[in-house]
């Protein structure tokens, strides 16, 4: 019986994936908890060690900035699909 051994620094991964994507459209949806889903569509503007900001539009045009961690990707926690088709990027949760 094999067992694949999983990558180590999949945080690195994602950061270095993110990264090209950098200026992009994007939609993100992060889970809050207690049933408070978040969808919001915004352009990719920063990737930093720790986190990435993507750049939301509010009402009456005002625009916000929304962090995320790596971490959250990584667990599922924030999931970040395409604008145009709709696919999810980086599905990188750990499936049984």
């Amino acid at each position: 019986m094999e067992t694949e051994i999983p990558p180590v620094n999949r945080v690195d991964t994602i950061r270095e994936e993110l990264g090209t994507l950098a200026g992009t459209r994007l939609k993100v949806r992060a889970n809050m908890g207690r049933s408070r889903i978040v969808e919001r569509t915004g352009v990719l503007m920063a990737v930093h060690p720790q986190l990435f900001v993507v750049e939301v539009e509010e009402r009456r045009g005002r625009k916000a900035r929304q962090s995320y961690q790596y971490v959250d990707v990584l667990t599922g926690t924030v999931e970040i699909y395409d604008t145009d088709t709709g696919k999810r990027l980086l599905d990188f949760t750990v499936g049984v």
